[in-house]
């Protein structure tokens, strides 16, 4: 991995290429008020943006600790060469037209193994990308305006796309960016390689990474282990939709683990929160900078309207969040502070009887952030300021930072409205160690994301493999024959034709499966509750189109669980779990992760599923035993490790599961011959 440090803290910076780039990082260094060293070269220009230049980076005075280098792709590789030979600190590469566009020019790809060989081990940033901005040292390697300010400590933010790291530095949330850094295409830097070199700078609070991909998974889990060990939380704002490995959807999981199932799962094994969207990305990662991570979702909110307290309540109905009823001492001390005409509860609409009473305001919220509230929400739009006097909110302003002082609780002022939170409300709450929330729909996102349980990084590397190819299916004897070697439980079955031969090994009831259909139940390839050879002989004749059938004893009732198995192109081999049956896609109710996942993650992955309760007793009927559950998923887990990437997709529907067992009734693997 490079040493970013003296790219990301140059003490002296040279800017290659003359161009109206080149002069824009030159100004926005200066403009940022840049005390480091500048350095311009030129081939033929004597000056530009007020610097000396000179006619190339071996003519300069001294090594640079970092560069930009603003020319056509062509030069610079050469330029990049030179750097590298003069030992300088690291490159930012302007220059598009590497791998990144490889599907209009051939040539691409070439150019950018070219650069990666004239940089070396020298740490370059992109190509096609805008370069960073530290803003706790005040760097700007820029070529454009930037909104970013200096700060003492904040989050750093990580994005592939120049562009939209713009409009997140012109944000006007009140969120501190320490550092702005663009990745463009990761030819040699990956996000992960600098998120792993930031978590180094004790001033970064949380790390926002933009990820259109992960790319290689092991710096990811790197990067995971190192933040979880220093305590800084991770944010991912995960764009596109990796292309599913199924190209035939012959099982039921391959229709139901498509989309970014893995990808999320993979942000889940890492304990890598995640946002839906640009603005609750930043806003989340304003509450980790203040708060850090919450310790549960029990939240509550205050209001002076009822109509607030309905919103929040019914906006929050829609996230994993919860109002915790107010306990006796709660409502002793909400009564003394608002009298008896204030209905109490969690929300709390306390009215306008106390507005301007800085001290029963700070009485009556102080309450509300109890110690077993996990953060409070005080719901606050302030006036334009353009058009409005905003003094009557001050008393507001300081009620929630005297509560946030006098409890040490989270604490949160929440706009409903983004454009009402004016920044520099935000700025001075934020100094007061109280979360300044801009939107109502933001802000929940947010809490949601920072009260969600991380998992600690998993120790064990994800299973990926190339893609199996050339893969066929496996009757389903074969594939129970193969999953039954790694301890899963299944029924005793038989091989037959019509002839029924071996038939007298089975006990009556039976089910007859006609093999080589997909989707066997859907086109009558099943007949259960067979008695006698006569009602299995029967059976087969029904079924015109098959010559092979697959005879096996009848499981008894129980629950029915989905376990399937698809390989990933972009993750690895994701493991499915839902309810199962003929009512699988129908309920779709799933949790996947990825492989190897532990015992511990098996069970927790059950619990979260809508069916749970059936599992566990529902209205009185018997539980079913976990364990038995968790070791058939294991077993099918353990086949598809020892299979070492030739197995494409498992599937177990149903796993029928019952108070003393977990048995296969259906099995479908396809692997490569």
């Amino acid at each position: 991995m490079p040493d970013l440090f003296r790219l990301l803290n140059p003490k002296s910076l040279a800017v290659i290429g003359g161009g109206a780039w080149g002069e824009a990082v030159l100004t926005q260094a200066k403009k940022f008020g840049y005390q480091g060293t500048l350095y311009a070269v030129h081939p033929v220009k004597t000056e530009f943006a007020g610097i000396r230049a000179y006619p190339s980076v071996i003519h300069l005075p001294e090594v640079p600790d970092a560069a930009f280098v603003g020319i056509n792709r062509e030069a610079t590789i050469g330029a990049v060469e030179r750097m590298r030979k003069l030992n300088a600190g690291g490159a930012v590469c302007f220059a598009s037209g590497y791998a990144e566009a490889s599907g209009e020019d051939i040539s691409g790809t070439d150019a950018q193994a070219r650069l990666l060989k004239a940089a070396g081990d020298m740490p370059i940033l992109g190509p096609n990308c805008y370069g960073f901005i530290n803003a706790l040292d005040g760097v700007a390697v820029w070529p454009d305006q930037h909104g970013c300010k200096r700060v003492e400590s904040g989050v750093a933010i990580l994005t592939q796309s120049s562009n939209i790291s713009i409009n997140m530095t012109m944000q006007t949330r009140g969120l501190p960016i320490g550092y702005m850094i663009t990745a463009g295409n990761q030819a040699q830097t990956t996000q992960a390689d600098i998120a792993l070199a930031l978590l180094d700078d004790p001033r970064v609070t949380a790390i926002g990474l933009h990820i259109e991909g992960f790319g290689d998974l092991t710096r990811w889990e790197a990067l995971a282990a190192k933040a979880h060990a220093k305590s800084v939380p991770l944010v991912a704002l995960k764009v596109g939709i990796s292309t599913h490995a199924q190209a035939a959807t012959i099982s039921h999981t391959a229709s139901l683990a498509g989309g970014d199932t893995a990808a999320q799962a993979f942000l889940d094994r890492l304990g890598i929160l995640r946002s839906p969207d640009l603005p609750s990305f930043l806003e989340t990662l304003k509450l980790l900078h203040v708060a850090g991570p919450l310790a549960s979702n029990r939240i509550s909110s205050i209001s002076c309207s009822g109509g607030e307290a309905s919103l929040v309540a019914d906006m929050t109905h829609r996230h994993d969040l919860t109002f915790p009823e107010l306990t006796i001492e709660q409502k002793q001390s909400l009564f003394e502070a608002l009298g008896p005409k204030v209905a109490l509860a969690n929300p709390l609409d306390y009215h306008t009887y106390i507005w301007r009473d800085e001290d029963a305001m700070t009485a009556a919220w102080s309450t509300m952030a109890a110690p077993h509230i996990a953060l409070t929400l005080v719901v606050l739009d302030y006036p334009r300021d353009d058009i409005c006097d905003a003094s009557d909110w001050a008393c507001a302003t300081n009620a929630a930072l005297r509560m946030r002082k006098a409890t040490g609780q989270p604490v949160a002022v929440v706009a409903t409205l983004p454009e009402l939170m004016p920044e520099p409300v935000a700025a001075q709450l934020m100094e007061g160690g109280v979360i300044p929330f801009a939107g109502l729909a933001e802000a929940l996102n947010a809490v949601e994301a920072a009260s969600r349980p991380r998992n600690t990084p998993s120790a064990d590397p994800v299973l990926k493999r190339p893609l199996a190819e050339n893969t066929k299916t496996l009757s389903e004897f074969d594939a129970k024959t193969a999953l039954a070697a790694f301890d899963l439980s299944v029924p005793k079955a038989i091989q037959t034709n019509h002839s029924a031969i071996g038939l007298d090994a089975l006990t009556f009831p039976v089910v007859v499966k006609a093999e080589g259909m997909a989707h066997k139940s859907d086109v009558g390839g099943v007949i259960l509750d067979c008695n006698s050879r006569a009602e299995v002989r029967d059976a087969m004749d029904s079924m015109t189109n098959a010559t092979s059938f697959h005879v096996e004893e009848m499981c008894d009732a129980g629950a029915e669980l989905l376990v399937g198995v698809t390989q990933d192109p972009a993750h690895g081999y994701l493991l499915t779990i839902g309810a199962g049956g003929i009512l699988t896609e129908l309920l779709n109710d799933t949790q996947s992760v990825l492989i190897p996942s532990t015992p511990e993650d098996i069970k927790q992955a059950l619990t979260r599923l809508k069916m749970y309760p059936l599992l566990t007793g529902y209205r009185g009927a018997a539980p079913c035993n976990l364990d038995a559950i968790t070791d058939a998923i294991l077993a099918v887990q353990s086949y598809v490790v020892a299979q070492n990437g030739a197995v494409a997709e498992v599937e177990v529907n149903p796993l029928i599961c019952s108070p003393e067992s977990a048995v296969a009734a259906d099995a479908l693997i396809r692997r490569t011959p």
